[in-house]
């Protein structure tokens, strides 16, 4: 911000000009006592200006920065192991692109997301210059797969060696079934197997599920001669007691969570 200020002559000629002298004997007029002023260069008003600092200069508070690094780069090499959410490549923009199996966050950050071994790789089919980071199941895959080729996917089950008999013969039911759509007649084992084997028809339900039907499936009890109490609409007791019972259990399950 500029100011402008006077020089002392300049101020003591406008205290002059307000508190005027009382006048001489002789008639003086106020020019000849600005002669002096005039004569001398020196005593001429000049307007000044001051500039104040309007940036701060002192120590290195507008220097240049060096913060610490970022640590980009790759984190995991080619063919190492990885796990869902390891990191794989840092970095600013998008220098390598994810492929198979592989996510980026949005600081471009590639990270795993199943579990298997990185691959770095080019699919010029897809794009021409962009590189990808993916991961395999098997150390020996190769990546990019062919186009069209079926895409591999880990369900996190477990392989279990059944016997081929077995597999067969489940195989050739299941084509009957579809093929002729008939019914099926099964033999089940009544409740607690005393009374050996009951033939019982299954049929196609919604679903698609060779079943009994639901009121047939409601009578289980009666099939295995488990007797039930009948049930009493009107009976409130019953209901009360039951509802007392669950209660006080529910209590004593409180109480041992809280030891």
């Amino acid at each position: 911000m500029l100011l402008p200020r006077l020089r002392a002559p300049s101020r003591a000629l406008v205290q002059a000009i307000i508190n005027p002298a009382p006048p001489p004997a002789t008639s003086i007029s106020i020019f000849t006592t600005l002669i002096p002023l005039r004569r001398s260069p020196s005593h001429t008003p000049i307007l000044t200006t001051v500039r104040h600092a309007s940036h701060q200069t002192q120590g290195r508070a507008n220097g240049a920065k060096d913060g610490p690094g970022k640590r980009l780069g790759a984190k995991k090499s080619g063919e190492q192991y990885v796990i869902p959410g390891n990191i794989i490549f840092r970095q600013r923009g998008t220098h390598w692109y994810p492929g198979d199996n592989c996510g980026m966050g949005r600081d471009h950050t590639i990270f795993a997301q199943e579990t298997g071994y990185v691959k770095y790789y080019t699919d010029p089919e897809k794009h021409p210059k962009r590189k990808y980071i993916g991961v395999v199941f098997e150390r020996g895959d190769v990546l990019p797969l062919p186009r069209n080729a079926a895409r591999r996917r880990r369900f996190g089950m477990l392989g279990v060696v059944r016997d081929a008999e077995i597999v067969a013969a489940e195989e050739e039911i299941a084509l009957g079934r579809v093929l002729r759509g008939e019914r099926e007649i099964a033999q089940v084992k009544s409740g607690k197997g005393k009374d050996g084997l009951v033939k019982r028809e299954l049929k196609l339900r919604p679903g698609y599920m060779y079943r009994e039907a639901n009121w047939e499936i409601g009578r289980a009890a009666e099939r295995a001669k488990v007797k039930v109490r009948a049930f009493k609409p009107g009976d409130r007791f019953t209901a009360w007691r039951k509802s007392v019972a669950r209660k006080a259990k529910n209590a004593e399950r409180r109480g041992m969570r809280r030891k």
